[in-house]
């Protein structure tokens, strides 16, 4: 049998582009320090909206094939070669945005049956064994039914996964501070004129953000800023970027986060960790 990294680590998304957004600098510090970094990503994201012009005739099924081929130049850009669909591609399709007609169709990762999914992303953590797993809170860091549906399958599939022998160390879900929110968004307030975007996010549009108490672990990605910028920019049809900003299909600029912060949700740790496998090699 193949021996394995001594550190291992699984990423649960709902669409191509989201590992990069919320995890990039992460992934890419963990893959060139040597741990086994994989990512299952749910959907092909097929309803995304389409930034550039020239790319708007791709929908459905050729924006997910568009879109899986940006997602592994952007994991190229961050140094990881292991990715994942999950249960196959196209098992599962984009579930569109919360309250719309796409949640009703019978083949959206939303309608999905929880216990079927998390099983194909058990048989996931049967094989690369991680000891570290994140992923996004309940609500799915902003309330759309993909990343909703994300969370419970993971979650349900680390329980799964604990039954049969294997038990992953520690789950984190994607947070950012408040404070380190409104203290970027404040900066951004004052670029906004040379930035080529016409207006700025708030502060309420960025996924998973908390009163700063509920922060365990901050992974200083800084050195790693560069890739974590190609990585979004290899993303072209749903972000675009210009350094340290980005924006969405909304054209509303965000802070471009190169420090990554999260909330240990199961396992054990302490508080002001700095790194996600802090602890993990002494409880092995």
């Amino acid at each position: 049998m193949t021996e394995l990294p001594a550190r291992r680590l699984l990423l649960v998304h709902a669409h191509p582009d989201d590992e990069s957004i919320n995890n990039g600098a992460t992934m890419a510090r963990y893959a060139a320090e040597g741990a086994r970094v994989t990512l299952v990503t749910c959907t092909l994201g097929e309803r995304g909206e389409v930034i550039p012009p020239e790319l708007r005739q791709l929908t459905g099924p050729a924006l997910g094939a568009h879109r899986r081929g940006e997602l592994t130049a952007a994991l190229r850009a961050l140094g990881v070669t292991d990715a994942r669909l999950l249960g196959g591609a196209g098992r599962y399709g984009d579930s569109g945005m919360m309250g719309t007609a796409d949640n009703d169709d019978p083949d959206c990762f939303w309608q999905a049956d929880v216990d079927e999914a998390a099983g194909h992303l058990a048989e996931v953590i049967l094989e690369v064994r991680p000891q570290v797993l994140v992923t996004y809170d309940d609500n799915g860091g902003y309330g759309h039914p993909d990343h909703i549906q994300a969370h419970r399958v993971a979650m349900r599939a680390v329980e799964l996964a604990d039954e049969r022998g294997h038990r992953v160390a520690k789950v984190y879900w994607n947070r950012v501070p408040r404070s380190v929110a409104e203290a970027a968004f404040a900066r951004l307030r004052g670029e906004l004129p040379v930035l080529p975007f016409d207006e700025g996010a708030s502060v309420g549009d960025v996924p998973g953000v908390v009163d700063d108490e509920r922060i365990t672990t901050t992974v200083d990605g800084t050195a790693h800023a560069a890739a974590k910028a190609a990585a979004m920019r290899a993303h072209a049809t749903q972000i675009e970027v210009a350094e340290p900003y980005f924006a969405l299909s909304n054209a509303l600029a965000q802070p471009l986060f190169t420090t990554e912060y999260y909330e240990l949700v199961r396992g054990t740790g302490q508080r002001g960790e700095t790194d996600l496998f802090a602890g993990v090699e002494e409880a092995a």
